[in-house]
């Protein structure tokens, strides 16, 4: 059964809970708590302001790379605290939306081991080396089980796919900062703001004049997957525009199988026409999806490669919102015209809207501000991010991707797959944003 993206913010449904606790209000207060727990924690029991540090790190499960036992990935302690932490997380916000907390606590308890799973197959040595991430991992290991022996109905009640990866994003915020993003000055924001906006909306031009998608919805979500920033563009745009969450699953999987390929690609490439690092970096950072590919690729090349890259990736995120209320406001004015249930337009857009970006955005000026006020403001941020609040998105990822797969199935996918359509797409897409993108990082950077 296809079911679709939705923000669950109808204060007018009498199905829909109050809104201060439906799904995207809830990711942001969630994500909020998250990052100001974390970041009382550095300030009042860490190393002090001349040398901050995040005493909790030792107890969040990061994956360890192993080679031949799977086992070394993960010690015991840190992985039942780390599920004990999330799983406190989540019970109070599940609780609050009406779900039992003794059946959320057993489907969690199963979506959790999956995403461990899934985080342990990612740190394979090897697999690691190929840049196949927990996300794969993730919704392949979903797929499997909801289209062979079928997703036990005791996993559904922790199966919250947009709670999950919103909250996720919502944290991912105080990663982007703006003093980092201006590192690359003026020109990495025309690398990534001017190239970015024309490849969405000529790809979604492309598919449904050219190619004619009949899913809009599709067709606008693998648009924006490539274009923007991977995933998380996705997620945002596919809860925009209401697209099933068979399509947001194709999306992801097209754009992950050609992320592998192209962050092999692309540093051979750079490395053999003997193009400038700085070229090459914002070129790698423009197109590749994944933020962990971007800085795996831009490593391949060297140390400016790999820091325009990651700037400009980073640069690219912050489209998110603006690309979520874009696709709203286009979904309402030209795509879904009717008013729903006799409400203007103008509220249609309000409903539509993500409204997990305002945490986003929150977060990634709170932080940002911090960073450039407070003395050692950076060690600050790096002790709350890189060794707390980024350890907890990783999980949610996972969990939300697990969540992802076990609600798909085959046969649906099979349905938008039909004819090749959304791979044609991806890759002329791609096609034209590699053009552009280098077109434009030359003119930059060269």
């Amino acid at each position: 059964m296809s079911t679709s993206i939705s923000n669950s913010d109808d204060p007018t449904s009498v199905s829909s809970p109050r809104w201060w606790c439906s799904e995207d209000w809830l990711a942001i207060w969630l994500g909020l708590t998250i990052l100001s727990f974390f970041s009382a924690v550095v300030y009042f029991a860490g190393g002090g302001p001349s040398d901050f540090a995040n005493p909790l790190k030792h107890y969040l499960a990061a994956p360890a790379k192993w080679t031949t036992n799977p086992s070394s990935a993960f010690s015991a302690v840190s992985l039942l605290a780390t599920l004990g932490a999330v799983w406190a997380i989540f019970a109070i916000g599940t609780s609050l939306r009406g779900v039992s907390l003794s059946r959320f606590t057993c489907g969690f308890l199963g979506v959790f081991g999956l995403a461990a799973a899934a985080l342990v197959l990612s740190a394979q040595t090897e697999l690691k080396y190929y840049g196949l991430e927990y996300s794969l991992w993730a919704i392949l290991i979903g797929l499997l089980i909801s289209n062979t022996i079928g997703t036990p109905n005791w996993l559904r009640p922790a199966m919250h796919t947009e709670l999950y990866i919103k909250t996720g994003l919502v944290l991912l915020g105080a990663k982007v900062l703006f003093g980092v993003l201006m590192l690359l000055g003026p020109r990495g924001l025309v690398v990534a703001w001017i190239v970015t906006p024309i490849v969405l909306v000529a790809t979604y031009w492309f598919g449904q004049s050219v190619l004619k998608i009949k899913s809009r919805t599709l067709n606008m979500v693998v648009s924006a997957d490539m274009a923007v920033c991977g995933v998380s563009a996705a997620i945002a745009t596919a809860s925009a525009c209401r697209a099933k969450k068979e399509e947001l699953s194709l999306a992801i999987g097209i754009s992950m199988a050609f992320t592998v390929i192209m962050m092999i690609v692309m540093p051979q490439v750079i490395k053999a026409t003997g193009m400038n690092e700085r070229v090459g970096g914002a070129w790698i950072g423009g197109t590749i999806d994944s933020t962990g590919a971007v800085g795996a690729a831009g490593k391949m090349v060297g140390p400016e490669a790999e820091e325009a890259a990651v700037t400009i990736k980073m640069i690219q995120n912050v489209l998110i919102g603006v690309v979520a209320f874009g696709v709203a406001l286009y979904w309402v004015r030209f795509v879904e015209v009717t008013p729903v249930d006799g409400r203007t337009n103008a509220w249609e857009i309000w409903y539509r809207f993500p409204k997990f970006v305002i945490g986003f955005l929150v977060a990634s000026f709170a932080f940002s501000a911090i960073a450039a006020w407070l003395p050692n403001g950076t060690k600050f941020v790096d002790a709350v991010v890189k060794n707390g609040s980024e350890m907890i998105r990783d999980w949610l990822f996972a969990l939300a991707f697990i969540s992802i797969g076990l609600e798909s199935n085959f046969r649906e996918l099979a349905k938008y797959l039909r004819g090749g359509k959304p791979v044609v797409l991806y890759v002329c897409g791609q096609s034209l944003n590699l053009a552009l993108t280098f077109l434009m990082a030359w003119l930059m950077f060269g």
